[in-house]
């Protein structure tokens, strides 16, 4: 278990955090998070701090805690600031649009893909149409909505196309031409001219 568990999160202005039966919901002024935690965790919100505390050192105690630390922090930053994850569309002709409540995708296929944007996420693409922002409050479905979107096309291994996220590195394969380069013709050189 890491030491941050050990540590109080302090609760923001603006930010209301209610307990009840080992379910806390965080309250702020981009959403509201409902969450259920285990019963061998004790959480306590007092004095503008939410402390995490696990009811003996048995390992899984010590990783419930840790998991329901997290769990707070998320909901807490999520309901404050929000997050977002960015994804780049690499390819001639490939690009996306927001059209209604749904985002569609031109990946080089014979038809467009329209993908529906789920509830409480809210998808952005920039002017030229190649990188896709997908912000929420919640930060499991903002990374599963980028995960879905990523899904449809990945990047391919020989020239890198499809849809990643920004800053990911792919390693590309060599092809068949670059691979049979220097490999010699066949057959031996004759003997020396006289």
């Amino acid at each position: 278990m890491s030491r941050l568990a050990k540590k109080p999160i302090v609760i923001p202005e603006k930010v209301k955090v209610e307990l009840k039966d080992h379910v806390f919901t965080v309250t702020g002024p981009l959403g509201k998070i409902t969450q259920k935690y285990v019963h061998n965790i004790e959480v306590k919100a007092e004095d503008n701090k939410v402390s995490i505390s696990r009811s003996s050192d048995k390992r899984i105690d010590r990783m419930s805690q840790g998991l329901v630390w997290s769990l707070m922090r998320n909901a807490i930053t999520g309901v404050t600031k929000g997050f977002n994850k960015d994804l780049e569309i690499r390819g001639v002709g490939y690009n996306g649009q927001i059209i209604g409540q749904e985002l569609v995708l031109r990946l080089g296929f014979s038809h467009l893909v329209k993908f529906k944007i789920p509830e409480g996420i809210k998808i952005t693409v920039d002017s030229k149409g190649i990188i896709v922002s997908v912000i929420g409050y919640e930060k499991q479905l903002v990374g599963e909505t980028a995960a879905r979107i990523r899904r449809i096309r990945p990047p391919e291994p020989y020239k890198g196309t499809g849809i990643r996220y920004v800053g990911e590195h792919v390693a590309k394969k060599a092809g068949k031409s670059a691979v049979g380069v220097g490999t010699g013709a066949a057959g031996g050189g004759g003997g020396a001219k006289k």
